[in-house]
Order: structure tokens, then C-alpha cells, then sequence
């Protein structure tokens, strides 16, 4: 399980780099992520990390998230980031409630992901395919909490193989299963049991891609 407070010394050195001798403190780090002192101070103490700050955080500093989350040993941060694939990030898309048709055209950040993540992702000739976004609510838990952020492949919409789809709806954004019927209808199946199932005509949905990988909230 990812921590917080693991990361820190990380992040305070790419810090250093531009603050040089002075010493890099936690409020240096809550100004660098564009967090309030007093909200990083109970993120640090309870361990919760600010995703999607520190992904602006890594993008802004041309450094790879798996830098800070797998403690990959590095020698230089610019050298090594430079191996990584880049994945489109859109921040302010949100799967599961609202939020209407996937714009492609909506401002994004990047994601740099080394090769251990691209080949969870499909390999290296599938990144061009993939976007990530971000799940809100629970219809979704366990597999996805709110907060976390998923990666689908644009090109993979065959629902008959199974999975997980980012589906677009007449009333929203949504993440679910989906189920091709008999009768040519199709459900949208939620992983929570507390939700219901909704059944749905094809030709008022779209298939934005299948998720094929989350980087978790907790």
C-alpha cells in the first residue's frame, strides 16, 4: 500500500533542486502540490495521498509517477524519464455520475509511465490508445474507489469479451460492466451490490474504451 509520508523525501529532493542549500520543508512541499498547509498535514498524517497534485507535480517537473510510487532507483531524473510513455491524463473528466459525452479535446496533463506499467497497460504499442481519468462515487467498489484514477483503451470496445467499459449516456459519464442481451439491449452493471442494474438501447450509448488499469485512491 502506497504512503504518503514514503514519498516526501522524494518529492522534497526534486524540491531541492530548484530552492538549492536552503532546506526543503513540508510547507515547501504543500506550496510545490498547491495544497493548503493545514489539508497536508492531516493528508501526511493519515497517510492519503494527493493524486492528482503530485501527477501535476510530475508533469510539471518532467518526472515519472513510478519514480515516486515504486521507488525506482534513478541517477538522473530527466535521463530516466526520458525511457517512460507518455499517457494523456484528462483531470477534470470523471467517470460514474454526470458529466455527459468523453471530450477528447478537453484539457489534459501527461502521465509518464516506465515499463513495468506499460506492459500492465498493453505494451508499449498500445499507449498511443490510451487515455485516464478520474472514477467518482462507489458503484464501482471494490474494484474502483472514488478518487481513483483508471486507464482505458480507446480502441478496445468489444463488450462480449468482458471487462470494464467507460461508457458514454444520454444522463452521463459512467464505469460499469456491460452485458449484451438476447434481446439486443444492454446492462450496465455496477460492481457494488447496493446499485442496480440498468439496461440500456445501444444506439443511445458510446463505448469510450475498456479500462485496463487504475492507479488506487487508498
Amino acid at each position: 500500500m502506497f504512503n504518503f509520508r514514503d514519498m516526501l523525501p522524494k518529492i522534497k529532493d526534486v524540491i531541492s533542486e530548484d530552492l538549492g542549500e536552503k532546506k526543503v520543508f513540508d510547507k515547501d512541499v504543500a506550496d510545490a502540490l498547491g495544497i493548503n498547509q493545514l489539508t497536508f498535514a492531516t493528508m501526511k498524517n493519515r497517510g492519503k495521498i494527493p493524486y492528482e497534485e503530485i501527477l501535476n507535480f510530475c508533469a510539471q517537473k518532467k518526472i515519472s509517477i513510478n519514480w515516486l510510487f515504486y521507488d525506482q532507483a534513478t541517477r538522473s531524473l530527466e535521463a530516466q524519464t526520458e525511457k517512460y510513455a507518455n499517457v494523456r491524463y484528462f483531470g477534470d473528466v470523471y467517470a460514474s455520475a454526470g458529466g455527459g459525452a468523453f471530450n477528447y479535446d478537453a484539457k489534459h496533463e501527461t502521465i509518464r509511465l516506465d515499463e513495468h506499467m506499460v506492459t500492465m497497460l498493453g505494451g508499449e504499442r498500445e499507449m498511443k490508445n490510451i487515455d485516464s481519468i478520474n472514477v467518482l462515487g462507489d458503484s464501482m467498489e471494490p474494484t474502483f474507489k472514488s478518487g481513483d484514477i483508471i486507464f482505458m483503451n480507446r480502441t478496445q470496445d468489444d463488450i462480449r469479451k468482458g471487462g470494464v467499459f467507460v461508457v458514454s449516456t444520454p444522463t452521463g459519464l459512467f464505469v460499469k460492466r456491460m452485458l449484451l442481451k438476447s434481446d439486443g439491449t444492454i446492462d450496465l452493471i455496477s460492481d457494488n451490490s447496493q446499485y442496480g442494474v440498468e439496461s440500456v438501447d445501444p444506439h443511445s450509448i458510446e463505448i469510450v474504451g475498456k479500462v485496463v488499469g487504475s492507479i488506487s485512491s487508498f
